[in-house]
């Protein structure tokens, strides 16, 4: 008997004669009890009609044997892929992050590049850090990069050859509120550009100063550089953070948006809701979380980008295809010649695609056979492929007497 208070003997039965999965019948249950909760009587006779229904509607979703599903995804994708833009647009709802969307960001996705042309976060917070903004502002300022001109005003004396710092207290209380003594930032700024340039940091009240050993205008400028590459508390790849307060479940909490990504420096920070946060870098997901949150980055940002151009009529079965294919063999690999379409066992299929003459080339210097089991080669060789019908034979044979 199932665990649902509605569902008669003879209920489960009529479940339990289809062929349909066991998640599918689960959901053919909660229905079922749904249903007569609701009403107070389910009949048998409804209760058929109803699984009747969803088995039909599984067999028509169901794909024919031999059907090239692969190619029906291709098309699926590549077809709307030609009404998207080439723009970038601001994220949806958070002003001053730029990301790729559109079909560059498409073509990102399935080249599977390193790093996105505008990386970002989504931070979620948990607990008093998701609806305190102070607190919230702590993991702020745990995350982005926190330079000199954030905590000052920088100067430089020609006449002196020095480089002056003006700090800013109230900034320096804010971001930095139980290391915000003057001297430590005087500290960090010597210990890192003296070990390049040799030079001692003065520091007197809430002016730092200091300059090269030997006057010199360009190791001026070079000491004014140095110093604005230090980032005295923070990561030093995240640029920028924006906070917004957005409706989560029927509740109100902070959410963090980040301009640059960290992931796994990200996640280690105190406050920060590990199970919920996530980031446009596939590669960064896959080093942290493993292939199969890669797998469902693929699927999930491959979705909302299609649906941000108005193109949310693929269906999601052919992203996944996609997904599985990039992510089938525990690593992540391009849909292109240095990834899938290039390491295909078939000559013909990788000659197809691109540098043809160099697959070729090698293909016979090395005495490759290709056995024509797909159907871009058959497609080359003139045969017919081996999908659907062409991959039925039919022989004509002859009934012996006596057989039944």
């Amino acid at each position: 008997m199932t665990e649902y208070d509605h569902v008669t003997d003879d209920m489960e039965a009529v479940v339990e004669a289809t062929e349909l999965p066991r998640r599918l019948k689960e959901k053919v249950y909660a229905a079922l009890d749904r249903k007569a909760e609701e009403t107070g009587e389910v009949t048998i006779e409804q209760a058929t009609d109803i699984v009747e229904g969803v088995r039909n509607r599984y067999e028509q979703t169901r794909v024919d044997p031999l059907d090239p599903v692969g190619t029906v995804s291709a098309q699926s994708i590549g077809e709307p892929g030609t009404q998207m833009t080439m723009n970038t647009f601001h994220y949806a709802g958070v002003a001053e992050i730029d990301v790729t969307q559109g079909l560059p960001r498409l073509i990102e996705l399935v080249d599977a590049r390193k790093t996105p042309d505008t990386p970002m976060m989504t931070v979620y917070l948990e607990d008093e850090y998701a609806t305190d903004r102070e607190k919230a502002h702590e993991v702020v300022w745990s995350i982005e990069a926190t330079r000199i001109l954030a905590l000052g005003d920088v100067s430089t004396n020609v006449a002196d050859m020095l480089v002056r710092i003006d700090l800013n207290d109230d900034t320096l209380l804010e971001r930095w509120p139980t290391h915000s003594n003057p001297s430590e930032i005087a500290e960090i700024i010597a210990e890192t550009i003296e070990d390049a340039l040799g030079v001692d940091a003065r520091q007197s009240g809430t002016v730092i100063e200091f300059g090269p050993n030997e006057p010199s205008y360009r190791e001026l400028l070079q000491l004014v550089e140095r110093l604005r590459e230090i980032v005295f508390k923070g990561i030093e790849e995240i640029e920028r953070v924006v906070i917004r307060k957005e409706e989560i479940d029927g509740d109100e909490e902070f959410v963090l948006y980040t301009e640059g990504s960290a992931f796994g420096d990200t996640l280690a920070i105190e406050g920060v809701d590990a199970s919920r946060s996530t980031c446009n870098n596939i590669h960064e997901i896959y080093r942290n979380l493993g292939v199969e949150a890669a797998r469902e980055t693929i699927i999930d940002e491959t979705k909302n980008t299609l649906e941000e151009q108005g193109l949310d009529d693929v269906n999601v079965r052919h992203l996944m295809l996609v997904a599985d294919i990039m992510t089938n063999n525990g690593e992540i690999e391009s849909i292109g010649r240095h990834g899938i379409s290039g390491n295909k066992d078939s000559v013909l299929a990788r000659a197809a695609f691109e540098v043809t003459v160099n697959h070729l080339l090698d293909a016979a210097v090395h005495g490759e056979y290709d056995e024509l089991d797909g159907g871009i080669e058959n497609v080359i060789a003139g045969k017919p492929i081996s999908m659907g019908t062409g991959d039925v034979d039919l022989r004509m044979g002859s009934r012996v007497a006596g057989d039944d």
